[in-house]
């Protein structure tokens, strides 16, 4: 398994397995743009391929995602359902393929509930290849959105690192977590659960997205296998 967010270039550690004849390999994607050109080699060497949390548009790699539009949907429904009409957000970037559908979600919500979305309380976190650095854009944008001074009692954020950040900037000035301000990530990262108060969150459900990626593999080493077994059959 390669984790996209360690040291290496992720085109370094498939060099890597590569040399080392894997039989499969299961990517778990964050921040870092996976080129789909860069996985070229995988399907040129008939290797079993799952992508978790990246949708590959391209090539016959399988990939493992939630539901990105109905968790966006679930959020600003969640806080609609608490009574908040004014709320704020900060998006993902615009190169990573789950800000979009997120959004989708939230502005479909909106319309077919008359919740109006004021443009002054939405802002987007900036390209970066770091996925850590979603804590201090958090930071700096939740300061921007109280500095721009339109009132608003929740705060929807792309991911819990930004949530984070939101949460520290809420704090420094003043404001209490959840009495005067709500706020909800995505991912629900093991850091979420030991804030006080605990970080409200859209889960998605890694576990059950790796033994899905496994299966997918699974499923692929069998066919490569038959595959073979054909072929030194006709020779």
């Amino acid at each position: 398994m390669i984790d996209t967010g360690a040291g290496l270039s992720f085109e370094r550690y498939l060099e890597m397995l590569l040399d080392r004849r894997v039989e499969a390999l299961i990517v778990v994607a964050n921040w870092l743009f996976v080129d789909i050109e860069v996985l070229c080699d995988l399907e040129k060497n008939n290797i079993p391929t799952a992508m978790i949390g990246r949708e590959l548009q391209a090539g016959s790699i399988s990939s493992v995602i939630v539901n990105n539009e109905l968790g966006g949907r679930f959020a600003i429904e969640h806080l609609y359902s608490l009574g908040h009409h004014q709320i704020a957000f900060i998006r993902g970037p615009k190169h990573i393929t789950d800000a979009a559908p997120r959004w989708n979600g939230i502005r479909t919500f909106a319309q077919a509930n008359g919740l109006e979305i004021d443009p002054e309380l939405v802002l987007d976190l900036p390209e970066s290849s770091d996925p850590l650095s979603s804590f201090d854009a958090g930071y700096n944008l939740t300061k921007e959105l109280l500095r721009r001074k339109r009132p608003f009692t929740a705060l929807i954020t792309f991911d819990d690192m930004t949530a984070f950040g939101g949460l520290r900037a809420l704090s420094k000035s003043g404001i209490k977590v959840p009495e005067q301000c709500s706020v909800i990530g995505f991912d629900d990262i093991a850091q979420s659960r030991i804030l006080t108060p605990s970080l409200t969150t859209m889960r998605q459900p890694m576990p059950e997205m790796g033994r899905m990626a496994v299966a997918m593999v699974a499923e692929g080493i069998n066919a490569v296998q038959q595959k073979h077994k054909i072929t030194v059959s006709h020779c």
